[in-house]
This record gives C-alpha cells, sequence and structure tokens, in this order.
C-alpha cells in the first residue's frame, strides 16, 4: 500500500464522486419518493425503485431524515434547494411533534396516520428526536423544538443511567450488570449535535460517555468489546465475545471528533486505535467488505447475518478514513479510505434507481433490494457522502 501523499487531483476526483452521489443520486431518492405530503412525514420503507411497500413510519428514520435535511439547509441556507430542504424538514418535524411522543417516551413505529404502532424498551427514539430538533431549531429558527430537544434530553440522561425506567426488567441472577457501546457513543455525538459547531455545553455528561466508552477499548486485545460489565472486564459469554465492527469505528469517529474539537491528543489516539483495530480485525480479507458481527473467541457468532456486508460499516469505516487522513497526515489512511469507498461504490451503489443498496451477502451479492427499510432510511448515506465532501473539501483546499 502506497504512502505517498493523494495528489489534489486524486482529492478533487474523489470529492467530485462522492458530491455526484449525494447530490444527484442518493438525496432527489428520498426527496422524490419519501416525502408523504398528505399526511405528513416520510414514508422510510421504499423498494429499489422508490415504490412504498409498507406505510409504517419508524421513528429512528424519521427523526434522522428531519436532521440530514435540516443539517443540508444549514450547511448553505443561500443555495437553490435549501428552501425545498427546510420544507421537506418542516414536513417531518411536524409529524414527529404532533405524533411521536407518549409524554417522556417516544415511539418505535407510527402507522402512516401516526397512531402507535410499536414502543422500544431503549431511548433511541429519543435519542434522534432530540437530534432532530436540535438541527430542525437551526434551520428554522424555531426556539421552541429546541426547548423540546433540550428537556427530551434530560429525559434520556435518566434513561441511560437507570435503563429499568425504560420498562426493561432487571433479574437477580448472579450475572454482573453490563453496558453496550451504543449508549455512551449515542449520547456522545448527541452532545455535539446539541453544542453545534462552536458549543461547549454538556462536558460533565461527555466526560462520563468517555469513560464508559474506555471501558469497552481493551489495548491488550487490540479489540473494541460490543457489551463489557461495568468494571471494564472481559464477560466470556457470546454477548461478552461479540464484536461489532461497525460500531466500533463509529465510535472511534465520534470521539476522535470529540478530542480533536478540544486538542486531546491522547483521546485522539485512542480513537485512532479503535478504528484501526476494528478496520483489521472487520475487514473480509477473501471476499472483502466489513463483517458485521465477529466473535473475539473466533466462535461462530450466534447473529446468522454475522457475514453479511451491511451499507452503514462502510459508510461509518469512509468517514473515519478521511478524518483520520486529516486529523494525522498520514497517507495510509487515505488509502484505506479508498479501500472502503471503491468497495462501495462497485457494490452498494444503485447508478439506475438512485441511492445505495443496504444488504449484501458475504460475497458482495445484494441480498435484500429495497432502499428504505426499518433501520435503513435517509442518515448513513448521504451523511458519509456529506460529511466526506466536506472533509474532502478541506483536505483540497490545504492542498493548495
Amino acid at each position: 500500500m502506497s504512502t505517498a501523499a493523494p495528489a489534489q487531483s486524486t482529492l478533487a476526483r474523489e470529492r467530485d464522486r462522492v458530491s455526484q452521489c449525494l447530490r444527484e443520486s442518493v438525496i432527489p431518492f428520498w426527496m422524490n419518493h419519501s416525502l408523504d405530503r398528505e399526511l405528513g412525514g416520510y414514508f422510510n420503507c421504499l423498494d429499489r425503485d422508490g415504490s412504498v411497500y409498507d406505510t409504517k413510519k419508524h421513528i429512528w428514520l424519521q427523526g434522522r431524515q428531519v436532521w440530514m435535511l435540516s443539517k443540508l439547509h444549514n450547511a448553505d441556507p443561500s443555495a437553490k434547494d435549501a428552501g425545498a430542504f427546510r420544507d421537506a424538514a418542516t414536513l417531518g418535524a411536524d409529524f414527529l411533534r404532533n405524533r411521536a411522543r407518549d409524554g417522556q417516551r417516544v415511539f418505535f413505529s407510527l402507522t402512516r396516520e401516526g397512531k402507535p404502532h410499536f414502543l422500544q424498551r431503549k431511548m433511541f427514539s429519543e435519542c434522534f428526536y432530540v437530534m432532530a430538533m436540535a438541527e430542525y431549531a437551526r434551520a428554522t429558527g424555531d426556539a421552541s423544538a429546541r426547548a423540546e430537544a433540550d428537556e427530551l434530553f434530560q429525559s434520556i440522561l435518566r434513561y441511560a443511567k437507570d435503563p429499568s425506567l425504560l420498562g426493561r426488567p432487571v433479574y437477580d441472577n448472579g450475572l454482573p450488570a453490563t453496558g453496550e457501546l451504543a449508549v455512551p457513543m449515542i449520547l456522545l455525538n448527541l452532545i455535539e449535535e446539541l453544542n453545534g459547531a462552536d458549543g461547549n455545553d454538556f462536558e460533565d455528561i461527555a466526560q462520563w460517555c468517555v469513560e464508559r466508552i474506555k471501558l469497552h477499548v481493551r489495548h491488550d486485545l487490540k479489540m473494541v468489546m460490543e457489551t463489557v460489565p461495568l468494571d471494564g472486564s472481559l464477560l466470556d459469554t457470546p454477548e461478552g465475545r461479540l464484536l461489532n465492527p461497525g460500531h466500533a469505528i463509529e465510535a472511534g469517529w465520534f470521539l476522535m471528533s470529540y478530542a480533536r474539537k478540544r486538542g486531546l491528543a491522547d483521546l485522539e489516539k485512542m480513537a485512532l486505535a479503535m478504528i484501526d483495530w476494528s478496520f483489521e480485525t472487520g475487514w473480509d480479507k477473501e471476499e472483502g467488505g466489513i463483517y458485521y458481527f465477529l466473535d473475539r473467541g473466533g466462535y461462530s457468532p450466534l447473529q446468522l447475518e454475522w457475514s453479511m456486508k451491511l451499507w452503514w460499516p462502510h459508510c461509518e469505516a469512509m468517514i473515519a478514513f478521511l478524518m483520520a487522513y486529516d486529523t494525522t497526515g498520514e497517507a495510509a489512511y487515505f488509502e484505506k479510505y479508498l479501500q472502503v469507498a471503491d468497495y462501495s461504490f462497485a457494490h452498494f451503489d444503485d447508478p439506475q434507481h438512485g441511492e445505495w443498496f443496504g444488504y449484501l451477502d458475504r460475497h458482495g451479492r445484494v441480498s435484500q433490494r429495497f432502499k428504505g427499510g426499518p433501520y435503513k432510511g435517509c442518515f448513513h448515506v448521504p451523511r458519509a457522502l456529506w460529511m466526506c465532501e466536506g472533509l474532502l473539501g478541506g483536505l483540497i483546499a490545504k492542498a493548495s
């Protein structure tokens, strides 16, 4: 693998690739097919060509789409399509505010009309609701949306520290209490979203998140554990041995972004290690692509889909490696970015109908043809392309 710094022409070519995909394929797919202008919100279960195969509305994806459209507006409010993004964000934000909440809880899914369908014993619907309202408030100047985000965020903090408040039964079975990487990593990212570009609030909570993430990072094994006891020890069970390379890479760039803004070199180093180890372990050296799950002991993971290649780990790796290159100047990180990006554009991208497929088998063949489902919506692909477009633009400016 070459370690020479990429030429400015290479950076420009790569920026053009991600920009064209974002602005001519991915965003038009969602703007053309997902907006429910009759009843509000978004259709998120979309087949390959954008046709609706299920009218249920999943709140993770409603919130994420409001955030993404608001972010696109806020990146350039004077752009010709900024008003359309803001209006589409309003379509989703109004639906969320009118339908998605039940007190301090937020539903996981609703009917098309907005009637409750399912409520999870998890806090992630609340997280993406807050994320949506914070960015939407910036897009519109709606102070009540920001106030709602701040109010619900306090409930999320209570759920994070006492999951029993979500209605989960707690059993006395002799097993140690455990923590999942998902909780501190999403909270850290949520704090950064609430803070915006220049804010520095919630530092005590951010420090709690960082310390909890550290419990999952095993320097002795060069691995990031998905689930650990609350003392950071190892648990020799399928759950305790589980590796989720894409999740660990995403947590790594969340942590790197946080550390970069504060000049925390040691934390940057740990974030880079998380990304390096997880990619080295998770990349399928025979078939290419990033495995979904692995077992640190070499056992077969219990998840039957463990060897599949999903869209979102590749999106997170593209962001992580460009951010790592921007942070360190080490050209090997740009080479890894290209490795992941080339695989992704070759296997996930659909030039015929737009957007990306979400699910491949181990050999890189499309497994499910839909573009949107209960967990795949207008988020990971456009966020990755938008962030990579910005990172590449910054790298081009530095090279000028």
